[in-house]
């Protein structure tokens, strides 16, 4: 079975930083893109920023000169910096394949941006 373990939430203020992890297995890391996804409050589930399978990385409107995806192969590890936190930043975030999302999901990690 398909495993995602996202981890760096917490509460922030707006303006602030967080940078969240993920993990998975070395297979699923070394044989598809990874990717960010994250859910608020009453809306559907959608995607923030990832790694294609090509090697090209791909932001979000809402998310663009504000958050950075990057990759550690060494450790199947990728991470999302967020910077300038918005109170609309506020959601779970996942990780996944990418951009085409596996049907297997992780916990996620809560981020909460508020004053």
């Amino acid at each position: 079975q398909v495993q995602f373990l996202e981890s760096g939430g917490g509460l922030v203020q707006p303006g602030g930083s967080l940078t969240l992890s993920c993990t998975t297995s070395g297979t699923i890391f070394r044989r598809n893109g990874m990717g960010w996804y994250r859910q608020a409050p009453g809306k559907q589930r959608e995607s923030v920023a990832g790694f294609t399978s090509e090697g090209s990385v791909l932001y979000e409107d809402s998310v663009k000169g504000r958050f950075t995806v990057s990759r550690d192969n060494a450790k199947n590890t990728i991470y999302l910096q967020m910077n300038s936190l918005k109170p609309d930043d506020t959601a779970v975030y996942y990780c996944n394949t990418y951009p085409a999302a596996s049907r297997f999901w992780g916990q996620g990690t809560q981020v909460t941006v508020s004053s």
